[in-house]
């Protein structure tokens, strides 16, 4: 009977090794497979989604506070963007403007424009504005584009004002 090695392995040892490796390598393989179909069925929903909003001719509407957070009383600078769609997208050609900035005040305004012209008409993209938050809190600001009173589109954004010297010494 021949003794085995120092460096060799008995056989049987061998044979669960290489058996625990044929899995390994399988189960990577799959693994590899699975990520593989994950990778390609994202990059077909992200490519669907694109072309749906290519197609679709509405804006969207972002809205950001700066500064988003502050000292009282607190200039905050609002801007109101619309992205993609049509620029000549009728429902959102001249709208009213509506600015709720969370401590119980509202500004609205309406423009007078010329008549909607499909192909020549342009709507805006870009409401700015500025209001001053006197008292310390939390404040919800939402934007809001409507005709009548149908709202077309709206946006958020929250901003906290911390107190100030004025209000601390009060």
């Amino acid at each position: 009977m021949r003794e085995a090695a120092p460096s060799e392995a008995p056989a049987s040892l061998r044979t669960n090794t290489m058996r625990k490796q044929r899995y390994v390598m399988r189960a990577g393989a799959t693994c590899l497979v699975l990520a593989g179909m994950m990778v390609a069925v994202s990059a077909r929903q992200k490519n669907d989604k694109d072309a749906k909003d290519k197609d679709d001719p509405r804006p969207k509407v972002s809205l950001k506070a700066q500064p988003p957070i502050s000292m009282s009383p607190a200039r905050i600078v609002l801007t109101a963007e619309l992205t993609g769609g049509a620029n000549d997208f009728q429902d959102f050609y001249c709208p009213t403007v509506v600015w709720e900035w969370g401590d119980d005040t509202i500004a609205e305004k309406t423009e007078d424009c010329e008549p909607y012209e499909p192909g020549k008409s342009e709507i805006k993209r870009r409401f700015t504005v500025e209001h001053v938050y006197r008292r310390s809190g939390q404040y919800r600001i939402v934007f809001r584009l409507k005709r009548h009173e149908k709202i077309l589109t709206s946006a958020i954004a929250t901003i906290q004002v911390r107190p100030g010297l004025r209000e601390i010494g009060q």
